[in-house]
């Protein structure tokens, strides 16, 4: 599977980014597609991930702000994620990943990131 981000970019304090991911290859071995990001100096981080039935899971420091979805439609996976009300601890490089499962940790797919900058 292959996974190419797009989308990131420089969002001002309160601002709406919105985040594209295309899944191609191996996908009907996809059983979900999740967001994560890493901070400077921090570790990487789950923000959302979202099953191939539709359940969803939001980190606790996004629910409510962003909102995590998909399209499924074409031969090519398509994973979104719109934030909102973006905070200066949004700014991280996020990855679309394809995890085991919907509620594992572990990560069989990872994009290559698209950074994003929130400023004052």
């Amino acid at each position: 599977v292959q996974l190419v981000e797009s989308g990131g970019g420089l969002a001002q304090v309160g601002g709406t980014l919105r985040l594209s991911c295309a899944a191609s290859g191996s996908i009907s071995s996809i059983n979900a597609m999740a967001w994560y990001r890493q901070a400077p100096g921090k570790e990487r981080e789950l923000v959302a991930v979202i099953s191939n039935s539709g359940y969803v899971y939001y980190a606790a420091s996004v629910k409510g702000r962003f909102t995590i979805s998909r399209d499924n439609a074409n031969a090519v996976n398509m994973l979104y994620l719109q934030m909102k009300s973006l905070k200066l601890e949004d700014t991280a490089m996020y990855y679309c990943a394809i995890p085991q499962d919907f509620d594992s940790d572990f990560v069989d797919y990872w994009g290559q990131g698209t950074q994003v900058t929130v400023s004052s």
